[in-house]
């Protein structure tokens, strides 16, 4: 299939939405694993949706920069893994390559290190350098995290970055002859100080203006805060559809489409008004890392019942490997509410059910831990020898878990309304 670009397909969508009155969602995929990438493709080639997998620097970023925790990969091998994961599901309608929170200090270690405003832009740069080089399709711009900013940024600084990083990337991909991406700017976070629909409107026509005088590309999706807020494994925000229905309103007076980030663990009934409030995007990540952890851990249930029972005897210490490199990977504390996000280490391994649910928030940290990979081979071995396909369960699992945003969001049979509504002249 013709590769058609995020800004064209925007186009068509708004088109189909106006001629017969047909509203969606589209769905940014984290891409927690291989697993979680595969079952996207499988469920995309059966629903017939564009997909759009949504890559932090934390999961995905060049070597140089230390790396990413989904698989080692930096930005060519998560494209071409990508690619080729496409092509073994059978695969051949739409997809996109995003770069999630992209720019400075967006890194932990960077974060971490306080690294003074040069250094943290100069290392945003080169990610989005990486980034085009691989073929990204499109770039989330957000200068909004700043460890010396004790607070909320203030926003005309935001702008000022945010500026300054899409005329160095147009400047490059120009140079470079490459074909144009599209951009998102904004942040759900407080410290990004766009959580009021008056500085969400200000942001948006500053921003708007400042490209327009420097002849730059205006901004495909627009993140706006729409009362989500994913800790734990649920959704402890407070959705405002009147907000939300705003926020979109005055996106789309700039040409651009609202996006929504934390849609994890929404309930259906939400879901089902995004596309009626006009949320023209949303992201959901961890609850599929969440799910993929969650099915390890039915599996590792499942051969200990089958050890207890004869069927197996060489049982893999799977469960003790991913608890402790959950907790110690520290990843946990930021998605953790109350006194338990400061606890040290060593009183959190002493209490069984703060473990059991650290691993289930963090355990798709350490999919990539010697250990933990040595321990789940074993484990899948032993379930493979008494006739289950557990990598097959894990997939299915994880599909029915994005299902339900697909359904929600109206997305089945939306790939091939957008190629029967489009202007040839726009897939050119």
């Amino acid at each position: 299939m013709r590769k058609i670009a995020v800004q064209e397909m925007m186009k068509v969508i708004s088109r189909l939405e106006e001629k017969n009155g047909s509203k969606c969602t589209l769905l940014g995929i984290g891409p927690m694993s291989k697993p979680v990438i595969e079952a996207s493709f499988l469920l995309a080639r059966e629903k017939d949706f564009p997909l759009m997998f949504i890559a932090s620097r934390n999961q995905v970023d060049s070597g140089e920069l230390g790396g990413g925790y989904v698989c080692g990969w930096d930005q060519e091998a998560f494209v071409r893994a990508i690619a080729e994961t496409a092509d073994q599901a059978g695969f051949n309608g739409l997809y996109y390559i995003c770069r999630d929170h992209g720019g400075p200090w967006q890194r932990d270690n960077e974060r971490n290190a306080m690294l003074p405003e040069k250094a943290a832009m100069e290392l945003g740069k080169k990610s989005f350098l990486a980034d085009l080089m691989a073929g990204f399709d499109l770039l989330h711009i957000d200068p909004t995290k700043d460890p010396h900013c004790h607070g909320i940024v203030p926003i005309q600084t935001v702008i000022e970055r945010t500026v300054e990083l899409i005329e160095y990337v147009e400047k490059e991909r120009v140079n470079r002859g490459l074909p144009p991406i599209a951009y998102e700017v904004g942040t759900e976070e407080t410290n990004g100080g766009l959580t009021s629909e008056d500085a969400f409107a200000g942001f948006i026509n500053e921003l708007t203006s400042q490209l327009l005088l420097k002849n730059l590309p205006l901004p495909s999706f627009i993140v706006g805060q729409t009362g989500t807020l994913t800790r734990m494994t649920e959704n402890v925000g407070r959705f405002d559809a009147a907000s939300a229905r705003r926020l979109s309103q005055s996106a789309g007076e700039s040409g651009a489409g609202l996006k929504e980030h934390n849609a994890d663990y929404l309930s259906d009934f939400l879901l089902y008004l995004h596309p009626v409030l006009g949320i023209n995007a949303a992201n959901v990540a961890p609850e599929f890392g969440v799910v993929e952890t969650e099915a390890y851990l039915l599996l590792a249930d499942i051969e200990q019942d089958a050890c207890n029972n004869g069927m197996i005897t060489n049982k893999s210490d799977f469960i003790s490997k991913i608890r402790k490199a959950a907790v110690e990977s520290q990843r946990w504390r930021k998605w953790m509410v109350g006194e338990a996000g400061t606890m040290e280490t060593s009183d959190v391994m002493k209490d069984e059910g703060l473990v059991k649910l650290i691993t289930e928030i963090a355990g798709h940290y350490t999919f990539e831990d010697p250990d933990v990979r040595r321990e789940l081979r074993i484990m899948f071995e032993n379930l493979g020898s008494i006739g289950l396909e557990p990598y097959n369960i894990v997939v299915d699992r994880i599909k029915k878990s994005i299902s339900r945003y697909v359904e929600c969001f109206n997305l089945t049979g939306l790939t091939t309304r957008i190629i029967s509504n489009l202007d040839i002249r726009e897939a050119v």
